[in-house]
Parts: structure tokens; C-alpha cells; sequence
């Protein structure tokens, strides 16, 4: 296997990111520094990073339904649960999580070991949609839902959602579809216009929906769904038989 095949494998990091690793020195390979990128690793072969043996593994790739009250990191300082607390005791490679949900935020959370097809997710140029239902405490008046629908100005750049919905003749449930990764984007376009955020659930992740994933629960993803995350690009909205304008 080609090194920075197995670096990545490992956990450590994406390829591009091994190929770095290695040109600086860092790789060990029975015990002697390796800088060529293309060393194919044999099977009789020891390959160190920082003192530890590195082991490929089988890549896994698994989707979670979050609950509440979970931290999307693979450890808390502070001792509360993390997302990898569901997991882990079943998993055994060193998986992490593919972007974040913050605490209260439920939903829909990938993770991985495959470092380059999380780092292909993350990236702006696949643009994957990601549905969001949210439950605001009070109306979202008609001006501010036509602000959201025309973009709202953060202070770290233009805000600009796919695609906004009533879900609910009060006004308080929509649905928001966007392509954005940017950290508690949504939570952060509310609280720019005074609104409170009761629920907030991502129900969509590109192809991936909630259906037959009971909350709290995680499954591993099938091959091809693994594949068209890559390539599925939509606007349409989960679970929201009807609409409100």
C-alpha cells in the first residue's frame, strides 16, 4: 500500500496531509525516516508517527442520528458525553466526526477514518445540502424570512440560504436548505435577528434523511451511499408534506 495510503488508513490525517508528514521527516519506517512519497509499505514493514505504530485500517463510515446534550469532539475536557461515547464501544478504528453539530443542535452527523472523503465533504466546491427544520419561540415575521430568502450579513461574510420554508401556520417551524459548512451558521443567522431557537434538527445530509434512524441511533453507511454524497446536489426538503407562505 502506498504510504500515504496507510498514514491515512490509520487515522492520522488525509493523504495530502500524510504526503506533508512525510517530505518533513516525520514517518519512520523500520525505525528510519522515510521521505519518499510514492514508498509502496510490505507487509514485514513498521510504520511509526510520533513514536506510535501506525496500523491501516479498514476505512469505516458511519451516519448518527445526535441527540441532545452530546458534544461533536472525540473528547470533552469537561467529562460530558460526546457523540463518540455512542459509538466507540462497538467501533473499534479511530473514527471522528465530519463537521460539527453543536450541543443542542440534533440530527443527522457522519464520521469517519477516511480523512480524504471527509475532507472532499468539507470542501466548497462539492456544495452538499444539508436540511435543517427548525422551532423558533416566536413568529418569523414576513420581513425577516424575506432577509434570510435575500442573505443575511454576518460578521464573517454574506449568508446566503438555498432554500427557506414554513412548516407550520404559526410561523414558528421552518425548514432552511443550505450548502454552508460554516460553524452554527443557522443558530447564528437567528440570533442576528433577535429570534430564539427552541429545536433546531438537521434532518438532511445530501442523500441521507432520518428515515428508519431512531434518535440516538447510528448504522453504517452502504457502498453507494457512501458515493452519492459526493454527487447528490438538491434543494428538496425532508419530511415537510406541506408548506406555509
Amino acid at each position: 500500500m502506498r504510504l500515504n495510503k496507510w498514514i491515512a488508513q490509520a487515522g492520522v490525517c488525509a493523504r495530502r496531509s500524510a504526503d506533508h508528514l512525510i517530505l518533513s521527516g516525520k514517518i519512520l519506517i523500520n525505525d528510519q525516516v522515510m521521505t519518499t512519497l510514492g514508498y509502496q509499505v510490505k507487509l514485514n514493514d513498521t510504520v511509526k508517527y510520533k513514536g506510535r505504530l501506525l496500523a491501516a485500517e479498514k476505512f469505516v463510515y458511519i451516519l448518527l442520528h445526535k441527540p441532545k446534550n452530546t458534544i461533536t469532539t472525540r473528547q470533552d475536557p469537561q467529562g460530558r458525553k460526546t457523540v463518540l461515547d455512542l459509538i466507540t464501544p462497538k467501533v473499534h478504528q479511530r473514527i471522528y466526526p465530519v463537521g460539527r453539530l453543536d450541543r443542542n443542535t440534533t440530527g443527522l452527523l457522519l464520521l469517519t477514518n477516511d480523512g480524504n472523503w471527509a475532507q472532499k465533504l468539507a470542501h466548497p466546491s462539492f456544495q452538499i445540502t444539508k436540511v435543517y427544520h427548525v422551532t423558533l419561540a416566536t413568529p418569523l415575521s414576513k420581513i425577516d424570512y424575506q432577509k434570510i430568502q435575500q442573505g443575511i450579513v454576518l460578521p464573517d461574510g454574506k449568508f446566503l440560504v438555498d432554500q427557506i420554508k414554513y412548516l407550520s401556520p404559526d410561523k414558528k417551524k421552518l425548514s432552511l436548505t443550505i450548502h454552508s459548512g460554516k460553524n452554527r451558521i443557522i443558530r447564528r443567522v437567528f440570533e442576528h435577528l433577535h429570534y430564539n431557537i427552541q429545536v433546531l434538527n438537521r434532518v438532511q445530509y445530501g442523500s441521507l434523511t432520518q428515515h428508519q434512524l431512531p434518535y440516538g441511533q447510528w448504522r453504517y453507511l452502504q457502498s453507494f451511499e457512501r458515493k452519492s454524497l459526493l454527487f447528490f446536489k438538491s434543494s428538496k426538503v425532508f419530511a415537510s408534506k406541506k408548506t406555509f407562505i
